[in-house]
């Protein structure tokens, strides 16, 4: 039981950095001069990996709705794929995990009600 979390645990780390590396990898000379703190880098890597993510599932999405599913909301479920994946890593710690638990269900809710109304077209 534990050596099958800490795999999962492992598994998704390596997702997480797989796509942050690609993100880094997409850096342009205008962005390296416009974000010079180290601050400005991280939320620029935050913001790339969230994207990437973001358009992976929405890849997904439209393969199974026939291309019904909004390219805006890449941004939403890109930061909600990586705070998902955040909560994988720190499984382990229960009060943390409750509450984000909270804004993980209700985001994913209000995202499918989102995607329903796009296919419906409503």
């Amino acid at each position: 039981m534990f050596n099958s979390r800490i795999v999962i645990v492992l598994s998704v780390a390596a997702l997480v950095l797989g796509i942050g590396l690609c993100a880094v990898g997409q850096e342009t000379e205008t962005l390296r001069e416009t974000a010079t703190s180290a601050g400005e880098l991280a939320l620029t890597y935050i913001d790339s990996t969230a994207t990437y993510i973001g358009q992976g599932i929405v890849y997904i999405l439209n393969l199974i709705t026939g291309d019904r599913v909004s390219h805006d909301l890449e941004k939403p479920v890109g930061y909600l794929g990586l705070i998902t994946g955040i909560l994988l890593l720190f499984a382990l710690l229960d009060a943390a995990r409750k509450i984000i638990w909270i804004g993980i269900i209700v985001g994913w809710a209000l995202l499918i009600v989102r995607i329903v109304l796009d296919a419906l077209r409503v």
